[in-house]
């Protein structure tokens, strides 16, 4: 009975009206794109809505409409499937808007902890109008494996649990979540406040900012590394992500066992068709759950990977197994001299030996990575890929356009999600590169050492000014020219933790004490308008407060009182 008295109440909201004749809202917009994306409710309608059920069971004395209503807007995804769902519908409408212009890419910073993503969201609305259009978080395998992990500290090897990743997926949430409550509770209380004042005005204008509410929960980007096994053990891994929340999985061609770090040596690349049934798991396990519109980021390591543990069955010259065992340093040799366990393949009528190291590996010929790349990438996007990855060695916008121009050739709209890393010295490369261009074009560069171009006494020069323009505009520039639709910068909240961490504790335990933390920390905090720096009510002690009125009326033991010295803080 309870569930149809709801079912009926929603579905009254969702058409527009309810039983009381109150018209709703139910879309909320979003400025890149003309498509509304389903959002709640309006404030009056979920008021109705409870109100509607409430009516019918009068033992459920002092449950109150607006408190169900605020309690349900203040937790408008109810399961990570809600949120992959929602996030997938952002991300498909972002897609196409990049599609129609390259100016509006997407950006996203590596999140190891979900009180960081947390924050970089609530920051991103505070510095850009409330908005967080074309803002996500990236799951960096890397960053779990380094900090998430119950052996310690790990390289990226895939050698965390297979369970980290959808753990952190549900931790993120959970705090993007705990940031749309914290805000709508702040204006809740703004809300009751304008109500006793007899402020109309105010009240309406609080009112249409409940209506028009952006929540923090926005699409989440996450690393599967290779899979962890075969394509049954990707599926079943990609299921708990997705259940978690994640709308977007990326996964890399590497061998799953043999997996390493992008900018490490040593990777080991799979058959196409072995990477094809990984994908096919991943997308089996979106549609199984609904989501299916979920996103699917193929990441090539073909550029570093001078491996691969298998040789491709080929049927027929020229299919893709051909294709890929084409680029194998081979020897041709003759039938009579073939050794002992010798390996051998058949290609327009020779017999080739492929170059086997000790390691029981097959070596690809040197130069072939961007064919490789290429291919990797026009087969992955056949095939039921959505976005692709190209890991490279340096930030070079027209390495990256040169390798794209040629997958357009066949896939048009081919979009990329490049990994802006701070594996990269990114001072070091576009010194380089500056220095490169001006002597190529005559420019006299012999006040420069470009051995030395990292040098500190360079920071102020006309080089290094034009560098710095360069890594400015990096983003803008190669999403107009390489297909960049996604920047992900991996690891910088590693970075600044370990920076911020290490500022404070050179002066805490140092000769400035106390004031080592108060005067460039809390202090900052105070004048930046950090919401932070009220710790207590970013760890939900005014909703807890609220929540006990709800539940206990008068009596409600509340720890925001006068000696609440979170007072302090305004």
């Amino acid at each position: 009975m309870l569930r149809s008295i709801w079912r009926f109440a929603r579905s009254c909201v969702e058409t527009g009206t309810t039983s009381q004749g109150v018209t709703t809202t139910n879309y909320q917009t979003r400025n890149i794109t003309d498509q509304a994306i389903e959002g709640p409710a309006s404030y009056a309608g979920e008021i109705a809505a409870a109100e509607t059920l409430l009516k019918n069971h009068s033992a459920w004395n002092r449950v109150t409409a607006e408190a169900v209503a605020r309690m349900r807007l203040q937790n408008r995804f109810r399961t990570g499937l809600d949120v992959a769902r929602y996030t997938a519908d952002v991300m498909r409408a972002d897609m196409a808007a990049y599609d129609a212009d390259p100016t509006k890419y997407t950006q996203s910073l590596g999140c190891w902890h979900g009180f960081i993503a947390q924050q970089k969201l609530i920051s991103i609305k505070k510095h850009f109008g409330g908005k967080t259009d074309r803002r996500y978080l990236y799951l960096s395998g890397w960053m779990v494996a380094a900090l998430r992990s119950e052996f310690g500290p790990l390289p990226d090897q895939s050698m965390h649990e297979k369970t980290s990743v959808p753990k952190l997926i549900e931790e993120l949430y959970t705090f993007l979540r705990q940031a749309d409550s914290r805000e709508l509770n702040d204006i809740f209380r703004q809300l009751d406040a304008a109500r006793e004042a007899g402020d109309k005005a105010k009240e309406a204008a609080l009112i249409e900012k409940i209506d028009t509410f952006q929540t923090h929960v926005v699409p989440v980007i996450a690393d599967i590394d290779a899979g962890f096994g075969n394509a049954e053990a990707t599926y079943l891994l990609a299921k708990k992500m997705i259940e978690a929340g994640a709308c977007a999985l990326q996964i890399e061609n590497q061998v799953s066992d043999e997996k390493q770090c992008g900018h490490q040596d040593g990777k080991v690349t799979v058959p196409h068709e072995v990477f094809l049934a990984k994908i096919r798991a991943c997308r089996h396990a979106f549609l199984e759950l609904g989501v299916d519109d979920g996103i699917i980021v193929t990441r090539t390591d073909s550029l570093g990977a001078g491996l691969t543990q298998q040789i491709a069955v080929s049927h027929k010259p020229g299919d893709i197994g051909d294709q890929y065992n084409a680029f194998l340093d081979c020897d041709e040799v003759d039938a009579s001299k073939i050794g002992n366990g010798d390996v051998i393949i058949s290609r327009n009528g020779k017999l080739l030996r492929p170059k086997r190291l000790p390691s029981n590996l097959y070596q690809f010929r040197q130069g072939t990575g961007a064919d490789r790349c290429v291919l990797d990438c026009i087969t992955s996007l056949q095939n039921g890929a959505d976005l692709l990855w190209i890991e490279t060695e340096k930030p070079h916008i027209e390495q990256i356009a040169g390798m794209v121009d040629r997958i357009r050739e066949v896939v048009p709209n081919a979009k990329l999600a490049y990994n802006n890393s701070p594996s990269f010295n990114w001072t070091l490369n576009f010194r380089w590169q500056v220095y490169d261009a001006w002597k190529d074009a005559g420019k006299d560069v012999s006040k420069y050492n470009r051995a030395d171009l990292m040098k500190v006494e360079y920071d102020d020069t006309p080089l290094a000014l034009e560098a710095d323009q360069r890594i400015r505009t990096f983003q803008a520039d190669s999403a107009k020219r390489a297909g960049i639709f996604h920047h992900l910068i991996t690891l910088p909240t590693y970075h600044t933790a370990a920076l911020s961490t290490d500022n404070l504790a050179r002066e805490y335990f140092g000769e400035q004490g106390m004031l080592g933390y108060v005067k460039n920390v809390q202090r900052q905090e105070i004048r930046q308008g950090i919401a932070c720096v009220k710790h207590q009510n970013m760890a939900g002690s005014d909703i807890g407060d609220d929540h006990k009125e709800y539940f206990a009326g008068e009596a409600a033991l509340k720890a925001g009182g006068a000696h609440n010295t979170m007072n302090q803080f305004g």
